[in-house]
């Protein structure tokens, strides 16, 4: 397993969404389903990006990263976002939703590449 890829792409993609949902707060555009939506598309392309970026052949060559990356991104909301909203923090659907995609999402990683959507030459 590649440390570097593993700790950079959970910090990434963590920072970004976090900083996107902050905007969203900061501006008071936090409410309804636009952000979420937002959200939604950021981790799911940030984490495509993540799994396309091991350059590996099948999903399970790349599930302990995206485990990782689940793994890290928790022990950050605990860190940064659990002392302003406290542990209940964590009974958001939401936050799991978004659990769920950097988990699941960066598995299709190697079917997007073209030589598996192509065939080898």
């Amino acid at each position: 397993m590649r440390i570097g890829s593993l700790l950079s792409w959970g910090v990434i993609i963590y920072a970004i969404a976090y900083l996107e949902w902050s905007g969203f707060v900061v501006y008071g555009l936090a409410g309804g389903m636009m952000p979420r939506l937002c959200i939604f598309i950021t981790l799911v392309g940030l984490s495509l990006a993540a799994g396309r970026s091991l350059k590996y052949r099948t999903w399970k060559d790349v599930l302990p990263y995206s485990i990782g990356w689940v793994a890290i991104i928790a022990m950050l909301d605990a860190f940064f976002s659990v002392p302003f909203g406290g542990w209940s923090f964590y009974l958001n659907w939401t936050l799991w939703s978004g659990y769920a995609i950097v988990a699941l999402v960066p598995l299709l990683a190697p079917y997007t590449r073209a030589e598996a959507i192509h065939g080898s030459w």
